[in-house]
């Protein structure tokens, strides 16, 4: 292959990794704020919420939006250390009867809050944004070294019949700690 016809492979092989990882990034915002001595992190699936999902929960299915929130310091030439991580879900208990949902939200298997409704825009907005997760204390970062923060989420009943996710949804955000 002559030198010209390779670097525009090349060229070609670098945008499409970069519009595919541009497209994921889409689908699942993640985005750190470091305030007072703590990293917080909002995150928003807003697409998640589709037609299928709607079924799964109204046919009275428990359903679970789980989501793993990494913060990772970048190690150069090394595997990238993980300084906290926290597990976020969200179940939905749908009464048919009622037409009520039981909405509860977990940190680390700990309740955080619970509510009980029958808006379905409510039940959206609980079971796709986070809100300000306080990650960690901004002592455990260095100053001046770049971070990433992480979010993976799957949605239970499994499978991608029931919810419509053919896999799991990953987002993350790139910052550099200055105190």
């Amino acid at each position: 292959m002559n030198r010209p016809s390779f670097k525009f492979l090349c060229l070609v092989c670098i945008l499409s990794v970069s519009a595919t990882a541009h497209a994921v990034e889409d689908e699942l915002r993640v985005i750190p704020l470091v305030r007072g001595d703590n990293v917080l992190v909002s995150f928003e699936l807003p697409d998640a919420y589709n037609d299928n999902v709607r079924e799964t929960i109204s046919s009275g299915l428990t359903t679970t939006f789980t989501y793993v929130v990494d913060l990772r310091q970048i190690v150069p030439f090394w595997v990238d250390r993980t300084v906290a991580t926290a597990v976020v879900s969200v179940t939905n208990a749908f009464d048919n009867l009622t037409g009520r949902h039981n909405l509860t939200r977990t940190v680390d298997g700990q309740i955080i809050d619970s509510i009980i409704t029958e808006d379905e825009e409510t039940v959206k907005q609980w079971l796709t944004t986070f809100t300000r997760l306080s990650l960690c204390r901004t002592s455990r970062l260095t100053p001046n070294h770049d971070y990433y923060v992480r979010v993976d989420a799957r949605g239970r009943p499994n499978g991608s019949s029931a919810l419509g996710w053919a896999s799991a949804f990953s987002g993350q955000t790139r910052f550099t700690f200055i105190p």
